[in-house]
């Protein structure tokens, strides 16, 4: 499926405003990105997150760092095989092999800390009317005359009868705007009410303070993805340099960085 038709996504949506040559070099030239521990690490913890979520949090301690361990483990290797130099990894925190050994550590000590949280916090899921527990919950949804596609980490059932989107972050970046898609689109395919959502902030082992969604309008989300869209249809890929350059898995390939 070429970029033009394809789905859009949070993702895609906020990499193309912030940087649409970005955009360009890694989903239309194809561009193989550098590797970064901190993508395995939000990876590895999230296999983790589910795997307890869906055990009906079940599952203890030991369990969950080991498959977070596992996890992180085989991704690492992976990367290592397509691209053995650390040196040349992303790496926000000292050099890139510095940074695979002390996300190891830092995401086992995370995974242990949700599943002790979860035991202080009880949470029900929300469950779609076919039974299935909203973890990792794929929805396709058309906002702004676009199809938008994506996952959200949990669903939390709120004892007023809402939904509230959850979403599990190892990082520093947080964006409303997904949690406004969530929203809209739970409200939009299950008919149900949201007037709020939320992050579980890793670092810290504990929520955000709740998001308010009883605002967010289709219509406003929708213009965004609407945007997008028309720009990456039109071939319109603006190049954004500046202080992100840094941190963009793409930049080897790119004339503009700085």
């Amino acid at each position: 499926m070429s970029i033009e038709t394809q789905p859009r996504s949070v993702s895609q949506t906020e990499q193309y405003e912030k940087c649409a040559h970005r955009f360009y070099l890694q989903r239309v030239e194809k561009v193989t990105p550098r590797p970064a521990a901190w993508s395995h690490h939000g990876t590895a913890f999230h296999s983790a997150a589910e795997a307890f979520e869906l055990s009906g949090r079940a599952m203890g301690v030991d369990e969950a760092v080991t498959l977070f361990s596992e996890r992180y483990s085989a991704l690492v290797n992976k990367s290592l095989d397509k691209e053995p130099n650390t040196d040349l990894w992303l790496s926000a925190n000292g050099t890139g092999g510095e940074d695979i050994e002390r996300r190891y550590v830092l995401g086992q000590q995370q995974t242990g800390r949700y599943v002790e949280w979860a035991a202080e916090n009880p949470t029900e899921t929300y469950r779609t009317p076919d039974g299935t527990p909203a973890v990792e919950l794929y929805f396709m949804v058309e906002l702004g005359g676009v199809r938008v596609r994506g996952f959200i980490d949990q669903l939390v059932q709120d004892a007023d009868g809402t939904v509230r989107p959850r979403d599990w972050k190892t990082g520093s970046m947080k964006s409303k705007f997904q949690l406004e898609t969530y929203g809209v689109a739970v409200r939009k395919v299950y008919g149900v009410g949201v007037n709020k959502a939320d992050w579980y902030l890793a670092k810290t082992g504990r929520l955000s303070r709740p998001v308010a969604l009883d605002k967010v309008t289709e219509e406003a989300v929708g213009e965004r993805y609407a945007a997008m869209d028309a720009g990456v249809k039109r071939g319109d890929f603006p190049a954004s340099p500046g202080f992100s350059c840094r941190f963009c898995d793409v930049s080897h390939a790119c004339s503009f960085k700085q």
